[in-house]
């Protein structure tokens, strides 16, 4: 080494990290050629990690603390470098400082809708955000897989990756759960519960752990989530047609109070209104029952009592007459025995002859009279 060399190169007494910032995960010591000097003074803080690194192999880990350098605290180093009987003269390493505290502001949300199957409505799809504190449980496993050579190892490099690794671990736990949609928002809690440890777990090989998860919102999206208003608003209203009478009352007394003017006209619009609403439920409650149609190819339905007869004239329906009007038309000759009549309570087209309640009528009725003979016979 020569001497300019020997000028350019300082003696690294003191090592330390003090962490002005919330986003710094893994910072490497700056000794950018610099030799660290013998019997140097380590200091790590609470929140912190130091790991010594040689030649790409991770070497000693001190936690916090005020350390003295040398052989005996630095065993695997010593090893490494093979100073078998100590050492006295400045040595080369690469330190990282790991913070170890929780980093509580990373957030996670679904980019796509979670298909899933619900107890109630079926197949659904859902959208949930929320949010997870990461922390260091393992500082060796972190440098190895995440962070390698990285000066300055921040929170917003792993961000999307932890996320993704949120996500996939959502969809089974909320599935194998059995919780119906309308009642996630009630065990949100017990859900993160599960989920933290689970993904602690996933992701042990990366040196982190999840302490904390937390789910804020499960959402559905927009056009189901209209259709549970509507439903939500039919079951608030619960009978419409009361709700109806309820709104028409207030409309009227609202109008009685603003004499002249629009309240005149709109109470008199909702008077009749009412009026007329009240004469329809009258008139339907008086109106006349309906006849069944029968079987095969009875007549449409009509407003008919009982006692209405349809019968059959060259294959078209006629009626509804009395059984006055029937009487006649049989007296007449255009209802015989042999003729398809129907009225309400008969399954299907009869001849007349086989109805019993048409049986005096035909018992009063003559003969057919004996044809005239020809003229001059």
């Amino acid at each position: 080494m020569g001497f300019a060399d020997k000028l350019r190169g300082q003696l690294i007494d003191i090592i330390e990290f003090l962490d002005d910032s919330r986003d710094t995960i893994v910072w490497r010591f700056p000794r950018q050629g610099n030799e660290i000097k013998n019997e140097a003074q380590l200091i790590v803080r609470e929140g912190q990690v130091a790991v010594f690194e040689n030649e790409g192999q991770i070497a000693d880990v001190f936690g916090p603390g005020r350390y003295v350098l040398e052989t005996k605290n630095l065993p695997i180093l010593t090893t490494l470098k093979g100073w078998k009987y100590g050492f006295n003269s400045p040595f080369k390493a690469e330190v990282y400082f790991v913070a170890t505290r929780q980093f509580t502001d990373f957030k996670w949300g679904t980019q796509h809708p979670i298909t899933l199957r619900d107890p109630e409505f079926g197949m659904v799809r859902l959208r949930a955000f929320g949010t997870y504190a990461l922390q260091v449980a393992d500082p060796s496993a972190l440098l190895r897989q995440l962070v390698g050579t990285d000066s300055n190892f921040r929170t917003d490099e792993i961000g999307e990756f932890f996320r993704q690794n949120i996500i996939g671990h959502l969809a089974p736990a909320i599935a194998s759960s059995g919780i119906a949609m309308l009642d996630l928002a009630a065990n949100q809690q017990s859900l993160s519960a599960k989920l933290a440890p689970a993904l602690t777990a996933e992701l042990a090989e990366y040196g982190v752990k999840i302490p904390r998860f937390v789910i804020e919102n499960v959402s559905l999206p927009p056009e189901v989530e209209a259709a549970l208003d509507k439903r939500t608003q039919m079951g608030v209203l619960g009978d419409l047609d009361q709700y109806t009478r309820f709104q028409t009352a207030n409309a009227i007394g609202d109008a009685a109070n603003n004499p002249g003017g629009a309240g005149e006209g709109l109470g008199l619009g909702v008077g009749m209104a009412m009026g007329t609403q009240m004469a329809q439920s009258i008139q339907a409650a008086n109106a006349p029952r309906t006849a069944a149609a029968p079987a095969a190819g009875g007549p449409p339905p009509l407003p008919v009592t009982d006692e209405m007869w349809f019968y059959a004239v060259a294959g078209t329906q006629a009626g509804p007459v009395t059984p006055e009007d029937l009487g006649a038309q049989v007296r007449a000759g255009q209802v015989t025995r042999e003729t398809l009549v129907w009225k309400q309570g008969l399954a299907a087209w009869t001849p007349a002859g086989d109805v019993p309640q048409l049986g005096a009528l035909f018992a009063a009725t003559p003969p057919p009279l004996p044809p005239v003979p020809p003229t001059g016979a």
